[in-house]
C-alpha cells in the first residue's frame, strides 16, 4: 500500500515536469521559426532564440543536440492542403503550394517566410541542403510525381518544382519587383496554365 501512495506521489510531481519540457520545447521551435525566417541560419544566434523563448541556451542542446538540428526541425512545414486533396490534380496541387509556399503573406504566423524559402536562404550549408532535399523531393515533389499520368511523370514533377522553387527565389532572394508585386490570384492563374500543359502531355 505504501509503494503505491510512493508512485502517486511519484507520478503527480513529474507530470507538470513533462509538461513544462513540452511548452519548452515548443516556445523554442516557435522562436526558432521566427529568427530563422527574419534572419536566416548564419545570421541567427541559440541565445536569441533561447531569450525569445525565455529559457537558458543550454536547453536547446538538451532538447535538440545542435543548432543545425534545430533548424531542420524548425523548417519542417506543414504539407500545403491541396497536398492532402487525393482527387486534385497536377495543377491544382501547384497552384495550392504556389499560393500557400510562396505567395502566402505569412504575417498572421509570426512573419518570415514559409520554411522552404528560410531553406532556400540558406541552402549554401550540406545540411540545409539535405533538408531542402528531403522537404522538397521526399514530400512535395513525390506526391506531385504521382498526379501525373503517362510516361516522364518524375521529370514533369521535377520542372513543376522547379517553377515554384524559382518563383520563391525571385520573390525572397532576388525580390523582384515585378513578381513581388504582381496580384497572387494572377499568378496562381499563370502557374495553373503552365502546370496544365505538362498535365496534358499525352
Amino acid at each position: 500500500m505504501i509503494s503505491q501512495q510512493v508512485m502517486t506521489y511519484a507520478d503527480f510531481m513529474n507530470a507538470p515536469k513533462r509538461r513544462d519540457r513540452a511548452a519548452t520545447r515548443t516556445a523554442l521551435l516557435e522562436a526558432a521559426r521566427r529568427r530563422f525566417a527574419e534572419q536566416g541560419f548564419d545570421g541567427t544566434g541559440v541565445r536569441e532564440i533561447a531569450a525569445d523563448a525565455g529559457v537558458d541556451a543550454t536547453l536547446i542542446f538538451r532538447y535538440f543536440g545542435s543548432k543545425k538540428d534545430l533548424f531542420a526541425e524548425a523548417v519542417k512545414g506543414e504539407i500545403p492542403e491541396g497536398v492532402g486533396d487525393p482527387d486534385a490534380g497536377p495543377a491544382a496541387l501547384a497552384e495550392a503550394m504556389a499560393r500557400e509556399v510562396v505567395l502566402e503573406d505569412r504575417a498572421g504566423h509570426g512573419g518570415g517566410e514559409h520554411p522552404l524559402l528560410v531553406m532556400l536562404r540558406s541552402a549554401g550549408r550540406p545540411e540545409v541542403r539535405a533538408a531542402l532535399r528531403e522537404e522538397v523531393c521526399g514530400r512535395y515533389l513525390a506526391d506531385l510525381e504521382s498526379r501525373f499520368d503517362g510516361g516522364d511523370a518524375d521529370l514533369r514533377a521535377e520542372l513543376v518544382g522547379a517553377l515554384l522553387i524559382g518563383m520563391g527565389v525571385m520573390r525572397s532572394v532576388v525580390a523582384s519587383p515585378v513578381l513581388s508585386d504582381a496580384e497572387p490570384d494572377r499568378v496562381a492563374a499563370l502557374v495553373v496554365e503552365m502546370v496544365a500543359a505538362l498535365e496534358n502531355k499525352p
